[in-house]
């Protein structure tokens, strides 16, 4: 699993509540699941709970994680096509897509795109409002 990567520092960190036995790598993109709980991000449309901003391990009695809700990231994205500017949303396990307007009252908006999507998979995501 690709984990998303920080090049500018986060300023928002929010206190979430996990599993306590699952692990939790660094950079993972999380999806809101309860009141303020978030679970690692597993499929399309997913509700944008944050990025993990530190490794969580699991099973040593923890229940809370700390999730960015903005900065920026080189995340990994579908195949599909993401042009500079274009809002993006979670689209399944660690991945990010080109959002359309319907996503925007879903919650599901990651950020926005400040570089296209080419050969790598990977591009530079200001997270955030858009």
């Amino acid at each position: 699993m690709v984990v998303a990567t920080n090049t500018e520092l986060p300023r928002l960190i929010i206190n979430r509540v996990c599993a306590e036995a699952t692990a939790i790598p660094l950079g993972t993109i999380m999806k809101l699941s309860g009141t303020n709980t978030v679970a690692a991000s597993a499929a399309n449309e997913d509700p944008f709970g944050g990025i993990t901003v530190e490794e969580f391990t699991g099973g040593e009695g923890l229940t809370h994680v700390a999730c960015a809700m903005d900065g920026v990231w080189q995340i990994g994205t579908t195949a599909a096509a993401i042009a500079i500017g274009i809002p993006v949303m979670v689209a399944g396990a660690n991945v990010i897509a080109a959002a359309v307007e319907a996503d925007l009252v879903l919650g599901t908006i990651v950020g926005k795109a400040e570089e296209a999507r080419s050969g790598t998979n990977l591009i530079r995501v200001r997270v955030g409002p858009i």
